[in-house]
């Protein structure tokens, strides 16, 4: 069993003992926490505290559910109880009803046995890493406040997937008339959660009509392991050729990430998913674009090509969206399929992805084949060091930076060394006593000889420690 309580929220494995998996003493105690720290913040114009909760489909979130929306309520709180809702539609519908925060049942890619709370501040974005501590802090004073019997939250279930789809299809970078005028065939991989009833009501608001949905039953029984990556779409590729589709949509258990199969069965790339709506939102409109330090380099390529800046955050949704706001970015987001679009919200959201991508494809007229052509090739490699539990990583990534002194560097979030044609990045993990490796380069033998050379340099540090 495993728990992990972060700045980011809390997700464990279901069942166990308190404080070892996800239970429901650990539910009630989290919920509390964040409904006390949301209490306390300022909110001059609510005259009746409300939060919104929804989940993806996976087995137990009918029942965390449960538990997170009769906590809200014992605190006074009203609940919007969303049901079967993506993440990004939580975001919006937090600022749409006025809402002090709002609460996402979704383990997000890990397999069915997890779960997890996603916590959102009024504005529906997730929360900072200062106010991240601030919840874990009251989660382990247990001090909460409980509201009597005349003073308790209502819950009113309410669907908010409509208006979301009516924001982007209103947008005027979606271009509906192009689509519908492209006739797409497309399949799509919604991985038995909520982007089986998501994304075809997408594509259908969209004009899409000619669709076929694989593991579309949003029962939380996931076909293969819900990570969107080349080895768990087999099945996508080949009905995507089958289907004589122009291309195939993944999407992640709460909708947030957005893979894409080109109309050969082909992986057109995750990291590629941003670089080609990037592509598309700068040619409609100049602005600076942010992503991760471990995204690919091809976003910046297409950056300048629009003679437009690119810049880096430490890895994380809430730091991206923090470096865009201060950049004043128009579009963002990270190398594993998820799109952050700011002039509809800032959060990962495959639905606007979707809707933008398909613009782009209409009106360049491109097969999915020659549209991935048309942007820089780079590959990438992963790997990971465990260390002695003697060894301190600052003192692996201080020897590593010294080696590499000559070239530039990052250190806002474990290391980053460029070269002029390739890249290292170093990251501390939180929960293991392992670095991460990330490399990228013009060929992935390239990549992978970087990600040992570096490994190399790391061992050799620690066997003379």
């Amino acid at each position: 069993m495993t728990l992990i309580a972060s700045i980011s929220g809390i997700r464990g494995t279901i069942g166990g003992r308190p404080g070892q998996g996800l239970t429901p003493f650990d539910i009630i105690r989290f919920t509390s926490a964040f409904a006390t720290w949301a209490l306390h913040q300022e909110h001059p114009s609510v005259e009746k505290p409300s939060m919104v909760v929804g989940r993806d489909a996976r087995i137990s979130g009918d029942m965390v559910e449960s538990l997170v929306c009769q906590v809200l309520r014992s605190m006074g709180i009203d609940v919007y109880r969303a049901g079967l809702a993506t993440t990004p539609t939580v975001e919006i519908a937090v600022p749409l009803k006025g809402a002090i925060g709002g609460i996402i049942v979704t383990a997000s890619h890990n397999p069915a046995e997890w779960n997890a709370l996603k916590l959102l501040n009024r504005d529906g974005e997730f929360i900072s890493a200062e106010e991240g501590n601030e919840v874990l802090l009251l989660a382990g004073q247990d001090l909460f406040d409980y509201s009597p019997v005349d003073k308790l939250g209502r819950i009113q279930d309410q669907d908010f997937l409509e208006e979301h789809i009516r924001q982007i299809i209103r947008h005027p970078l979606v271009d509906l008339k192009a689509i519908k005028r492209a006739g797409f065939r497309v399949v799509v991989d919604p991985i038995n959660s909520v982007g089986a009833i998501a994304i075809p009501a997408l594509l259908k608001a969209l004009g899409v009509e000619d669709t076929k949905v694989i593991n579309g039953e949003p029962n939380g029984h996931f076909a293969h392991n819900p990570e969107p990556l080349p080895e768990h779409l087999v099945e996508l590729s080949k009905e995507v050729v089958r289907f004589h589709a122009h291309l195939g949509i993944s999407v992640d258990p709460d909708v947030d990430r957005l893979a894409l199969v080109s109309e050969d069965g082909s992986f057109f790339g995750e990291e590629y998913t941003l670089v080609a709506v990037a592509d598309y939102v700068l040619a409609n409109g100049k602005g600076a674009v942010v992503s991760n330090l471990s995204s690919s380099r091809a976003l910046r390529v297409v950056a300048e090509r629009h003679g437009c800046e690119a810049f880096a955050a430490p890895v994380g949704e809430v730091n991206v969206v923090a470096e865009m706001k201060k950049r004043d970015a128009v579009i963002g987001g990270e190398g594993n399929g998820g799109v952050i679009f700011p002039s509809l919200h800032f959060g990962r959201d495959s639905l606007i992805g979707v809707a933008l991508f398909l613009s782009h494809l209409a009106r360049n007229g491109l097969k999915m084949t020659e549209l991935r052509k048309t942007y820089p090739n780079f590959f990438m490699a992963k790997h990971k060091i465990e260390l002695p539990r003697k060894v301190k990583v600052t003192d692996v990534l201080n020897h590593v930076a010294d080696l590499y002194r000559d070239y530039p560097q990052n250190s806002t979030d474990g290391l980053k060394v460029d070269f002029p044609h390739q890249w290292f990045h170093l990251r501390k993990s939180n929960t293991e006593p392992i670095i991460r490796i990330y490399t990228e380069s013009s060929s992935s033998e390239a990549a992978e000889k970087l990600a040992g050379l570096i490994e190399r340099d790391i061992k050799t540090f620690v066997n003379n420690c």
